[in-house]
């Protein structure tokens, strides 16, 4: 069931392969991506804020923080930058060929926070950057699941998302390229609930462009000690 919206399609999500459709799509915009991106943080003090009250609670914790969704991995170097060992898990093997091309002292792996191939209480701090957009929601909880799984006892998240309530079909980005796939806005809300039903405790809450056509959400949570 689609509608349309200012010229873009609204849909709700049915297909089962979203997972290959999020890889394939991000690996055909990945170069396109590396160049829209990489002044992002250069331009966005407040984002830089957010991230620096990530990396010192994860720094309190200690022991390497995943950035789940890390692209080009930009915001991985970032993270390292902050004084964390910070290391990077991206879908797209492009996006993670990239990512050990443009920061060689980093690592970075192919995987999905699906089915999260981190031994179990093994970080302190997962940081899953805008990269839960494309969940489905009956998805999210399981990812939450694997994240408080991966985290240490105390150990810290940080979810960016795009704040509404409607799911979009995207089908092109990033220099014209195609892609398929869908882009969820959800309520601050709603995600705070899933947090709380994985066992988390929400410690932040921050709300980036409150004005803006789509709001940026950021919630930062703490696992049990």
């Amino acid at each position: 069931m689609a509608e349309e919206s200012g010229g873009v399609t609204f849909t709700t999500v049915s297909a089962d392969d979203w997972l290959t459709d999020t890889r394939a799509s991000y690996d055909a915009v990945a170069d396109s991506y590396l160049d829209f991106t990489r002044e992002a943080l250069a331009e966005s003090p407040l984002l830089r804020g957010v991230l620096a009250l990530f990396a010192e609670a994860a720094r309190d914790v200690g022991g390497p923080v995943a950035d789940i969704g890390c692209g080009p991995g930009l915001i991985t170097s970032h993270l390292h930058g902050l004084g964390l060992d910070a290391f990077g898990v991206d879908l797209s093997p492009r996006m993670v060929e990239l990512a050990g091309r443009q920061h060689p002292d980093l690592r970075f792996h192919i995987g999905s926070m699906t089915d999260l191939a981190l031994a179990d209480d093994s970080v302190g701090g997962v940081l899953a950057f805008y990269s839960i957009i494309h969940v489905p929601d009956h998805e999210v909880p399981a990812v939450l699941a694997h994240f408080r799984r991966v985290l240490r006892p105390g150990g810290v998240v940080m979810l960016g998302f795009h704040v509404g309530d409607r799911v979009r079909l995207k089908t092109e980005g990033y220099g014209g390229h195609p892609m398929s796939l869908h882009v969820h806005r959800r309520p601050v809300e709603r995600v705070a609930g899933w947090l709380r039903d994985a066992g988390f405790t929400i410690e932040a809450q921050v709300l980036l462009g409150p004005d803006d056509e789509v709001p940026g959400g950021m919630l930062i949570a703490r696992t049990g000690s």
